[in-house]
């Protein structure tokens, strides 16, 4: 766990000894924390497909989002304590019950347990694609530790200007940080392949929740990663913004988005 000596795995570089006890940005320890374990229906149909996702929440977060739908998960810490050993085998009970693949949501200031963790199952009969669920505000450093640990990437890339990624989420560099991210992400599982149930065994999804008033960055993303792309990644365009936990505190962000 020498990653965790001085914390660096996001771009926040909190540089904190969490093996200690300190706590930086994520307000995380060394522990694992996992808010809930479920089957998980309502991912992208390649993902959940018809026997759904095996998801892992987990609590924390290295972004601040004022319009988190998961604030008391993300931001208040909701959870429990688990052992490395008890998440491996959450992901061998989630592979009995049927499900498709196991999907870690929020994993990036646990990435050296969730190492740990894969490792540890996949020497016991883990055999589904692991799904690395975040808000893509990555450290590239870090995203290189899970070469060969996961399957499919599914980072958030929320914004193109940084002045609302730093207004609605307190992340400076967010969109470089991201875009350097998902470039690793992709260099290590290239372009999507599925199997014969259309569920994606390889591959990166990158989605974007479109923000009220903010269709020219999201069109700028949109821009991004077709030039960059083109069809070697799948795009989840989302347009489910819901008014929610701090979004009152910017008047632009209380209204939902115009379907027009």
């Amino acid at each position: 766990m020498y990653m965790l000596k001085s914390c660096n795995l996001c771009p926040r570089n909190c540089s904190v000894d969490r093996t200690v006890g300190k706590l930086g940005f994520c307000n995380s320890n060394s522990n694992i924390k996992v808010s809930k374990v479920s089957k998980h229906y309502w991912e992208e149909p390649c993902i959940s497909g018809s026997k759904g996702s095996g998801t892992v929440f987990f609590s924390n977060c290295n972004l601040k989002c004022v319009f988190c739908q998961n604030h008391q998960i993300s931001h208040n810490g909701v959870g429990k304590e688990i052992s490395i050993g008890r998440l491996s085998e959450i992901f061998l009970e989630q592979q009995e019950s049927g499900v498709h693949n196991i999907n870690l949501v929020t994993p990036t200031h646990y990435i050296p347990q969730i190492i740990e963790a894969i490792k540890l199952a996949k020497d016991n009969g883990l055999k589904l694609p692991i799904v690395y669920n975040s808000n893509g505000y990555e450290n590239v450093e870090a995203i290189r530790k899970l070469r060969g640990h996961i399957d499919v990437y599914l980072p958030d890339l929320k914004y193109f200007n940084d002045k609302y990624a730093i207004k609605y989420s307190t992340a400076k560099n967010y969109f470089n940080s991201a875009i350097s991210a998902i470039e690793e992400m992709f260099n290590q599982v290239g372009e999507p392949t599925f199997d014969n149930d259309g569920m994606m065994k390889n591959g990166v999804i990158i989605r974007h929740l479109m923000l009220p008033g903010l269709l020219f960055d999201s069109k700028k993303i949109v821009d991004y990663i077709f030039k960059t792309y083109n069809h070697k990644v799948y795009l989840s365009l989302m347009n489910q913004y819901t008014p929610v936990y701090n979004c009152s505190k910017f008047e632009e962000l209380t209204k939902p988005l115009n379907p027009k």
